[in-house]
C-alpha cells in the first residue's frame, strides 16, 4: 500500500522555441530502494522508500523537464525483505508491484509536467483529448 508520495526535485528547462515536428519521450526509473521508518502517530512503521526520476526529453534539443522524489510503500515484514533482496539481487521486482508503483508515479508526474509545460510555454508532455466534429453526410447523395 502506498503511504506516502513527495517530489525533492522539480526541474523545467525551455532551450528555444517549438518549430515544426516535436518529439516527446517520457520516462520513469526506479532509481534505488531503501528501508525506511515512518512515524504514525506515536508508533514508527517500516516502510520501502522507492526512489524514483521521471524525464521528459522535448527533441529536437528543445526542452526537459526532471523530475525526482520517493514513495514510501508499506508492506508486512517477509515481503518486504524479500522485495529488497531482490532489488539488490537485480533491481528487480514483482510485474503487479512495479505496474502499480510506475502508474502511481506517471499519474502525479504527468500532472505536474502539464502544468509546468505551461509556465515556460513548452508542448504538453502527454496528448491533449481533442474535440473532433462529426462530418454531415451529403444529404443530396442517393445511392
Amino acid at each position: 500500500m502506498i503511504v506516502g508520495f513527495g517530489f525533492n526535485k522539480l526541474s523545467v528547462e525551455k532551450k528555444e522555441t517549438p518549430k515544426g515536428k516535436v518529439d516527446i519521450n517520457n520516462n520513469v526509473t526506479i532509481k534505488a530502494l531503501e528501508e525506511s521508518d515512518v512515524k504514525l502517530g506515536n508508533d514508527k512503521q517500516n516502510v520501502l522508500r522507492f526512489v524514483f526520476e521521471f524525464t521528459s526529453k522535448y527533441e529536437p534539443s528543445i526542452g526537459t523537464i526532471l523530475f525526482e522524489g520517493e514513495l514510501l510503500y508499506m508492506e508486512d515484514a517477509k515481503k518486504a525483505k524479500d522485495m529488497l533482496a531482490s532489488w539488490k539481487k537485480d533491481k528487480k521486482l514483482p510485474k503487479e508491484l512495479m505496474a502499480a508503483l510506475l502508474n502511481a508515479i506517471l499519474s502525479k508526474c504527468n500532472v505536474k509536467a502539464l502544468i509546468l509545460s505551461q509556465e515556460v510555454n513548452l508542448p504538453p508532455p502527454i496528448p491533449m483529448p481533442k474535440v473532433q466534429m462529426a462530418q454531415e453526410a451529403d444529404k443530396n447523395y442517393i445511392g
